[in-house]
């Protein structure tokens, strides 16, 4: 009994033993004999099956060498809140397995046949960057060839992880890795090794993703450096994938409305200051830009500031520098037509220099403006007092004198603050102009500088 025990207890080892040892050193010969009239038999390759849990080598010290490529049909989504990149890959695993082979003449010519993968060992290759559950479909099937070499692909929809820059955003350009390893074989194991060469991965995959999408595949290249975890050496293939975003969606929805505000906004300048319809026009505009804002923020990112960010909040600001500068200006003309101060020295000099640097301005000295040089305004329809030389007047006379000077009193008092209004008036013209051409330098330079750091 104890014997019978013993070897009921040993009757696994010795049936996994027997399948390491069967066919050690040579390779299964398939009896295919009738394939063409029957289909495959499944006896055929029984015995390769019963095996499918085990890596097919006939010498366990040597490793099996896997060649992988894939095709990148499509880049879904990139999500820049939680830096994934979601793309669809067809993934390709070629491998050897030295247990199955037959001979073409004895099998009606048949090189190649299709197996279900249920029935077969695969590799355990995996994304390292994948951050979601493997959605493959099941039930899919492989090639197998007559000298042993299996070709299997399968579809597979990628969330991976990626360090997103968004900065240059709607034209930036983005790099993202995929790295293809094993789970469980170290290099003593698998070897991971090229089914195509990386250009032709790249080309292919270029001319599938240009089709459709909002992405744009640039390049793909390769590393294969080998990783250490633990005391286990890995091999392993890194692929880094450039893409670039089409910005013409952005340029046509964000960049080109935009520009058309800030130029009217900039062109309102024209309107006269006098009229009072200047600031309503300019808080118009930037009621309509503030509510275009709030309408394209769907567009924008949700993470991050992007440079777009940076220039929307800049044409922002220009508006109201506009605003404020309209504001200053309809002050210092509602001053100018009511009470005007008198100017101050340097601030008639300075207007002097800016209206006439190269002529002679006569100057005169007022009573309201001492000092300053104002020349003398003579209002129309007014005239000068004629006095004769060495004729005294009589009372009469002499009260009708006291009362045309003190007309003449008011008339030069009147004349001083016509005066005095129209060099206010003159000033706040000259800043308007001085304030504009300053807006448009600094707008010009501001946007020069945004769109050179986006072509960098």
């Amino acid at each position: 009994m104890e014997g019978s025990c013993f070897h009921r207890e040993r009757f696994p080892f010795y049936l996994v033993l027997s399948l390491l040892l069967q066919g050690r050193g040579s390779t299964f010969t398939i009896d295919c004999s009738g394939f063409e009239q029957h289909g495959v038999d499944p006896s055929a390759l029984s015995v390769v099956f019963d095996r499918k849990a085990f890596r097919p080598a006939t010498n366990l010290s040597v490793p099996t060498r896997v060649n992988i490529s894939f095709t990148m049909s499509a880049i879904q989504d990139v999500d820049e809140q939680l830096q994934l990149l979601s793309s669809f890959l067809w993934l390709e695993m070629v491998w050897d397995n030295p247990f199955i082979s037959w001979n073409p003449k004895k099998c009606k010519g048949i090189t190649k046949i299709s197996v279900a993968t249920k029935n077969l060992w695969l590799p355990d290759i995996f994304i390292v960057e994948f951050m979601d559950v493997d959605k493959t479909p099941q039930g899919l099937i492989a090639y197998v060839s007559n000298d042993g070499r299996i070709r299997y692909k399968k579809p597979m929809k990628v969330t991976s992880i990626c360090s997103l820059d968004i900065f240059y955003f709607p034209f930036d350009r983005q790099n993202c890795t995929l790295t293809f390893r094993s789970f469980l074989y170290t290099v003593d194991n698998m070897l991971l090794g090229m089914e195509k060469e990386v250009w032709e991965i790249a080309d292919t995959s270029r001319d599938i993703v240009q089709t459709h999408g909002e992405w744009e595949l640039l390049s793909i290249n390769k590393a294969s450096p080998r990783i250490l975890v633990g005391d286990n050496l890995y091999d392993q293939i890194m692929f880094y994938v450039a893409i670039r975003r089409r910005p013409s969606l952005y340029i046509i929805n964000l960049l080109v409305p935009s520009g058309f505000l800030v130029a009217i906004d900039a062109l309102s300048f024209y309107l006269p200051a006098e009229s009072g319809n200047r600031a309503p026009f300019k808080i118009t505009l930037l009621l309509g830009y503030n509510v275009f804002l709030l309408m394209m923020d769907d567009l924008l990112p949700t993470s991050g500031t992007p440079l777009i960010s940076v220039y929307f909040a800049l044409c922002l600001s220009l508006m109201v520098l506009s605003l404020l500068e309209t504001v200053f200006i309809t002050y210092l003309l509602h001053l100018a037509t009511t009470q005007p101060p008198p100017m101050p020295r340097w601030l008639h000099s300075l207007l002097l220099h800016c209206t006439c640097p190269r002529k002679c301005c006569p100057t005169a000295p007022h009573k309201g403006n001492e000092g300053l040089g104002l020349p003398t305004i003579q209002l129309p329809g007014v005239k000068e007092p004629e006095v004769s030389a060495g004729r005294m007047p009589g009372p009469g006379e002499a009260e009708v004198a006291g009362g045309s000077g003190w007309t003449r009193a008011q008339r030069e008092q009147e004349a001083q603050k016509q005066h005095r209004m129209e060099l206010w008036v003159q000033f706040s013209h000259m800043m308007d102009t001085l304030l504009f051409r300053l807006y448009l330098l600094f707008m010009a330079s501001s946007i020069l500088t945004v769109i050179g750091l986006w072509n960098t």
